[in-house]
């Protein structure tokens, strides 16, 4: 009898933790979109080396929206907050719903108790059948990853716990023919790069660590049958050196790993110095940022960059410049698009045909050499070669816009995304959208008095 009340008091305790497979019930819901606000590093006279709202943070997070044309809604993960003067991560989903053009109250799906760490934040997925999965990150070894799935799909009312797994900075990518490709972070020797599958979600493959060079950074993307992988290097495990700038993807589900003109890599990648390296950064003194990964008229992939000096916000020796690295005659080329004020002045890349879009905080802020800014649009109409500023999306603006995101599949009416904050002292976040045309911006509510409202206008 004491053996199965022992039982009984171990299975509560591993559920109250979140270490048990659950169900939920109805999940709550939010009275309105309120953006978690972060700050790390020491404080300087240009704020800190990180901070400002972040609930679309970070580009290792991705997808975090998808627009659903079955459903004729965009979909969408974001780090909330529980009220404007807290700083408690919740793991929030919604939609805009493109027929009525309102979004409901966003839905809690996770809360992270206590945690503020936007870090933490989760990534989007839509299989077939139109179930929604949300995959929460973790930090390293100290809390664990977890995977939800919708109980009905293209539904956010309710969400199932169905894994945990040590799982930091998640990308799912859904695929026709294997089902979820994961490629994830997890603290080794240093930061490492690891991948699995899964056909179902439920059951997945064994974790196969790609990258161990004592730390690395990547963004991914799945595009004509293949997973990209584009990452940096920390030397030292020091991400405030972060430099370098390699690629590698699969043509086989994971099986083999190859470089961009098709070679056989042995995996995990080991040396700094391997031929999956694009541009040796570390050699001429720059840092190395990846922002997003999008893919040319031939289906060659372009990455969009950052490039820099000193981690520490405030004036560089060495500028910081917005680049785009593309395939030209069998080689890497790079162009440069403008000067940015801070390293993690997030920017989305669109490639429509041969006019390309960068959308981003370029533009100095009220918060000058902070993370984020003022929103500006920069085209490109020969592919990335040249590049001029379009116009401006925000001016005037009280805080710093942050981590401009671009949805999969993104519809022209919800094309980019992104926060705003004070990156100076704390202050509330609001959550803003715009359509294709950079013509208009919408608020998501920031309360909401109704279960449906539409987007303020703002501009």
């Amino acid at each position: 009898m004491i053996f199965f009340r022992n039982i009984i008091i171990l299975l509560v305790i591993l559920s109250t933790k979140g270490l048990l497979f659950t169900a939920t019930s109805q999940n709550p819901r939010s009275e309105g979109y309120m953006g978690i606000w972060y700050n790390t590093g020491e404080r300087t006279q240009y704020g800190y080396k990180l901070s400002g709202g972040f609930a679309t943070f970070g580009s290792r997070h991705l997808p975090i929206s998808i627009y659903s044309p079955e459903a004729q809604k965009t979909f969408f993960v974001y780090g909330g907050t529980k009220a404007p003067d807290q700083s408690h991560l919740l793991i929030m989903v919604s939609y805009f719903d493109h027929i009525t053009r309102k979004v409901p109250k966003p839905v809690i799906v996770y809360d992270k108790e206590g945690v503020r760490n936007p870090y933490d934040n989760a990534s989007l997925s839509i299989d077939n059948n139109g179930y929604i999965w949300i995959f929460v990150s973790g930090w390293l070894r100290t809390r664990p990853g977890l995977v939800f799935k919708s109980a009905m799909p293209y539904s956010i009312d309710r969400f199932e716990r169905v894994i945990i797994k040590e799982m930091s900075f998640p990308q799912p990518w859904w695929t026709t023919e294997k089902g979820f490709l994961l490629t994830f972070t997890k603290m080794r020797e240093g930061l490492e790069i690891n991948f699995c599958r899964s056909s179902d979600g439920y059951n997945w493959s064994e974790d196969k660590t790609i990258t161990s060079m004592g730390g690395n950074g990547h963004v991914s993307a799945f595009y004509n049958n293949k997973l990209y992988v584009a990452f940096n290097y920390h030397p030292g495990g020091d991400p405030d050196k972060r430099t370098n700038l390699y690629l590698i993807y699969t043509d086989d589900y994971g099986d083999t790993w190859k470089t961009i003109d098709g070679n056989e890599v042995a995996v995990p990648l080991k040396n700094v110095n391997n031929n999956a390296l694009i541009r040796d950064f570390q050699k001429e003194g720059k840092l190395t940022y990846i922002y997003d990964i999008n893919f040319d008229l031939k289906g060659d992939p372009v990455l969009l960059i950052c490039t820099g000096g000193a981690p520490q916000p405030g004036p560089s020796e060495i500028p910081r410049e917005w680049v785009v690295v593309k395939r030209e005659n069998n080689r890497w080329a790079f162009y440069r698009i403008c000067e940015t004020d801070n390293n993690f002045d997030a920017a989305a890349l669109y490639t429509i045909g041969k006019k390309w879009i960068v959308v981003g905080p370029s533009e100095p802020g009220p918060q000058k050499y902070a993370a984020g800014g003022e929103m500006a649009l920069w085209e490109s109409t020969d592919e990335g070669a040249t590049w001029h500023k379009a116009g401006l999306i925000t001016s005037g603006s009280k805080f710093n816009n942050s981590y401009a995101r671009r949805p999969l599949n993104a519809n022209n009416e919800f094309y980019t995304w992104w926060a705003d904050g004070n990156a100076y002292e704390f202050s509330e976040s609001r959550i803003y959208f715009t359509n294709s045309r950079f013509n208009r911006v919408y608020m998501l509510p920031f309360r909401m008095s109704r279960d449906y409202e539409r987007p303020v206008k703002v501009r």
